[in-house]
């Protein structure tokens, strides 16, 4: 019986493609009942277990196949005698397999130190194996790649004061064994930072044909920088999704302007140009602050209260925990060749962030305030993952998230041990009364 193949062109057809008398080529996928075929042909001719010369050569022009695959059923069919099983080809007739090459030494692996596994090179030539391999590893979860951050240190008093800092945003209100979150909406997170024109190292992907971008400037540690002051709220969002208001307080960035002294070949003399700030200190953040908030407490009746954040903490703050990289992203898709320039994107990215953003930041800091509770106070934690574009489509994002009551109790707790009474920097006397303590 004689298999049937399916061509994808016709001989005459492809021959008219190629020229003059190219080489056919057919495209083939062998179902078992194909294989079967191969197998029970092979055998037919075998005899003793042994295969005349040529049969190979002889079941690929019968049944149009190559003779190496006519070799691989034979030799499955050869395991499966030996091993005293019926012939039965299923699924896709594979070649070698190396599995030895698959198998990961984990104990070596355990041994290597976290400086000998900084890149695959690395990694491949300490396991004496390839960087393919390697590469499979990865590919099959055998090994996770991991981007290792350089976190702030933090002494018992800072871990203390993180720990007062995540009760003080717990609602003192006990329901089925959970307490929440308050919602944040009043509160105003401020925080600086450096918005380069430039990165000194970029990635960019070219056509052959493209030339390299060239790129200079006098100095690669002077590239010209601007810091910002950004102040954002948690956004109100209507139940229908209509933003009532999207939580973007200010920006304000550090420079100033003074009068050009000398004509150039860009400007002449006594041009205005801005110029930033270079060196900010203490003095001047308290100036800033002192002069943005001084005539707000008359402001439709608000009361206004300047608290800092716990030291060493930028997981506490919306602005450091995420949205900062979100403007920094926007930002360098935009080109800059002058200080006004790098304000106008700067500004333009902020203006273009969505307040469903910045929603979402302060739902990851309530995580991250859950997650500082439970390793009371260190920052060697990873940040939750809370599925919010799911969340988002079905559910919707909830406007606060619930803390164990069991949790705050044993934090509560921890920090009544002598030890632990480093002051009342933030006031958790509520929650404690609201528990009994």
């Amino acid at each position: 019986m004689e298999l049937e193949v399916v061509r994808e062109l016709d001989h005459e057809h492809e021959q008219q493609e190629q020229g003059q008398g190219g080489r056919e080529r057919v495209s083939l996928a062998l179902n078992s009942q194909q294989k079967n075929l191969i197998a029970q042909f092979l055998l037919q001719r075998s005899k003793a277990g042994v295969l005349p010369r040529g049969s190979f050569t002889e079941a690929a022009k019968r049944f149009n196949i190559h003779k190496r695959t006519a070799l691989r059923i034979w030799q499955i069919s050869k395991q499966q005698i030996d091993r005293g099983e019926p012939v039965m080809m299923q699924g896709k007739a594979t070649g070698y397999q190396h599995k030895d090459k698959l198998m990961q030494d984990e104990e070596k692996f355990r041994n290597l130190s976290m400086l000998e596994r900084s890149t695959i090179r690395k990694v491949a030539s300490k396991m004496e194996v390839s960087k393919t391999t390697i590469g499979r590893f990865i590919k099959s979860n055998q090994l996770k790649p991991h981007t290792s951050v350089v976190k702030p240190i933090l002494t018992e008093s800072n871990k203390i004061a993180r720990m007062k800092w995540c009760l003080a945003h717990i609602q003192p209100t006990l329901a089925d064994g959970k307490l929440l979150y308050h919602s944040m909406h009043n509160i105003v997170h401020i925080d600086e930072k450096w918005f380069y024109m430039t990165k000194t190292s970029d990635r960019y992907y070219l056509l052959p044909d493209e030339d390299v971008p060239y790129r200079s400037c006098k100095f690669k540690r002077f590239i010209t920088k601007v810091m910002f002051m950004v102040a954002v709220s948690r956004p109100l969002i209507g139940s229908d999704g209509e933003t009532i208001f999207d939580g973007k307080v200010g920006l304000f960035p550090f420079t100033k302007e003074v009068l050009v002294k000398r004509s150039s070949k860009n400007r002449p003399k006594g041009t205005i140009e801005t110029k930033p700030i270079q060196s900010i200190n203490k003095e001047i953040m308290t100036t800033c602050l002192l002069n943005q908030f001084e005539s707000l407490p008359s402001t439709d009746g608000f009361e206004f209260h300047l608290i800092s954040q716990p030291p060493n903490s930028p997981d506490t703050n919306v602005l450091d925990l995420g949205y900062f990289r979100a403007i920094q992203s926007l930002q360098d898709d935009k080109i800059a060749t002058s200080v006004d320039d790098l304000l106008r994107n700067v500004f333009t990215s902020f203006e273009e962030l969505s307040p469903q953003t910045l929603n979402r930041v302060f739902i990851i800091l309530q995580s991250c305030l859950t997650a500082i509770l439970e390793v009371h106070g260190k920052n060697d934690y990873k940040i939750p993952h809370l599925n919010k574009d799911r969340l988002h489509r079905t559910e919707g994002l909830p406007l606060q998230l619930h803390v164990e009551e069991g949790l705050v109790r044993e934090s509560l707790e921890y920090l009544k041990l002598p030890e632990n009474n480093t002051g009342d920097t933030y006031d958790i006397g509520p929650l404690n009364h609201a528990l009994g303590y």
